[in-house]
């Protein structure tokens, strides 16, 4: 079985993307490995510092690894925005395959500074962890929001991307281009004049040709236009995230379940939840890997 950087590798090869899920349970966890494993497309887990906090740093480790050994497939497992040299370490020293270390809310001078110790710190744990940082702003939230906070958010450049991937050593960029973190209110209600994200596939493009061999990572999928999706990993994201579009699938599944009084057995009250979830993500991992 291919480890993490030969699958990226792969994948920025054919231009298609690695899907990228988030969790905080077991049932989306289910839900997304048997999307992945129906379309036979490897998937990145991720945990944030919060869903490692409820799962568990060690035990979301184990989970991930037992799925990989028990059917010999390649899922991994990355400790998504980490914002401390202690919770990377400790994801490390866990047996993540992946961390991002995120300080992309300092000065670039900073950025780069805490980034450069991270994968240092990182490395001599574990030479094999796949490394990410980030650029740019693109919210911070899983979440549902109003409206689009334009203002707030800064789009990367090329370069940015070329100081920042040569000043920290990192095997993964996040840049920010169009993206954003979080799901817009109007989607999230089902509205038929939904906003959907627009990405700058010419940037991304662009950021890609001036970082040459390094990898890219798109975050704050949720919501984004399909075809944007495909576009953005043929101009060079060799991973996509997808969170928020997760949280409402099971918080709308967990609804629906609920309305039968008599039902309390858990595992049948998020039931509804993981098809929702499965749904998905094999929608969306069909968009990653230009499959219709």
């Amino acid at each position: 079985m291919k480890t993490l950087r030969e699958v990226l590798a792969d994948a920025d090869a054919r231009r298609v993307a690695v899907g990228h899920f988030n969790i905080s349970d077991l049932g989306a966890l289910k839900g997304i490995f048997a999307a992945a494993r129906e379309l036979q497309l490897p998937v990145l887990i991720g945990v944030s510092e919060g869903e490692r906090e409820f799962i568990g740093v060690k035990q979301a480790a184990a989970l991930v690894k037992s799925l990989r050994d028990t059917y010999d497939y390649p899922i991994f497992l990355n400790a998504d925005h980490t914002h401390s040299l202690d919770k990377a370490k400790e994801a490390a020293e866990a047996g993540f395959d992946e961390i991002i270390f995120d300080n992309s809310s300092l000065s670039m001078e900073e950025n780069i500074a805490n980034t450069k110790a991270a994968v240092a710190a990182i490395r001599a744990i574990n030479p094999e962890i796949v490394i990410e940082g980030e650029i740019g702003y693109i919210g911070s939230n899983s979440e549902i929001v109003a409206e689009r906070p334009a203002a707030s958010l800064t789009m990367s450049t090329p370069e940015e991307a070329v100081r920042f991937v040569t000043e920290t050593g990192i095997d993964v960029l996040a840049p920010a281009v169009g993206n954003m973190h979080g799901l817009l209110a109007s989607m999230a209600t089902g509205a038929a004049n939904a906003e959907r994200k627009h990405l700058d596939i010419a940037r991304i493009a662009a950021i890609k040709a001036a970082i040459g061999g390094k990898f890219m990572t798109l975050h704050g999928g949720s919501g984004t236009e399909d075809a944007d999706f495909t576009a953005a990993a043929k101009a060079g994201m060799t991973i996509i995230h997808v969170s928020s579009e997760l949280r409402l699938a099971w918080r709308r599944g967990v609804e629906d379940a609920l309305k039968d009084p008599n039902e309390i057995a858990p595992y049948k009250l998020v039931a509804p939840s993981v098809v929702a979830i499965q749904m998905i993500v094999t929608d969306r991992l069909k968009l990653f890997n230009g499959l219709g």
